[in-house]
């Protein structure tokens, strides 16, 4: 009997996508035995409104250059091809009917998103065929009290010390002329200063 792959979905604006991303990604790949890891730049995220978002193409390049060295990682243009909102029981339902019965999927994200969860969009038909990966900073406790019993089920905690490492922190740093080598592959650094992104205040 053919033995069923094991997929991880990775979402994230990636703006810009970071070792820290990739740390997790390489992270889970290892501890949950995952076939491959799908990185999912967001195309329109509903909860990042309140600030201008790089366009998704550029995103999109910065996360190809990122994860090409690593034949476990793919990325997928699906949200920033959409016109539409991008949320996460979308996304997920897509690659669950591309990928059918014959795979196990596992949402990569933060803990501190996992604790939003119960208010995401389908949240209840999205736990029947997805199963989350909740990447948290060394000591962190995740209060399973605030979710509900069938979500505690479905969630796994896994710790990432290069969390430390964030997106808007390397945005401010490009706005101050402060150094973000070492923070991100140099392809995407030079990607960054080579189209002049991050240059102006959000």
């Amino acid at each position: 009997m053919r033995q069923k792959q094991r997929i991880g979905i990775m979402g994230g604006t990636f703006d810009p996508i970071h070792f820290g991303h990739l740390v997790t990604a390489e992270a889970a790949r290892h501890r949950f035995d995952l076939t491959k890891v799908i990185f999912v730049p967001s195309g329109h995220p509903p909860h990042k409104q309140n600030r201008p978002v790089t366009p998704g193409a550029e995103r999109l390049m910065m996360t190809l250059l990122a994860t090409v060295a690593n034949a476990h990682f793919v990325v997928s243009p699906w949200e920033v091809d959409r016109p539409q909102m991008s949320y996460t029981y979308d996304t997920m339902q897509a690659f669950h009917r591309e990928y059918g019965e014959q795979a196990e999927l596992f949402f990569i994200t933060g803990a501190d998103a996992v604790l939003e969860i119960m208010q995401w969009r389908k949240i209840d038909e999205l736990i029947d065929f997805c199963s989350f990966i909740a990447a948290t900073r060394p000591g962190y406790r995740l209060d399973g009290a605030a979710l509900s019993h069938k979500l505690a089920e479905k969630v796994a905690l896994m710790e990432v010390p290069a969390l430390a490492i964030s997106s808007s922190d390397i945005r401010h740093r490009v706005r101050q002329g402060e150094p973000i080598k070492y923070l991100l592959p140099e392809t995407v650094e030079m990607y960054i200063y080579k189209h002049g992104l991050y240059q102006k205040a959000e």
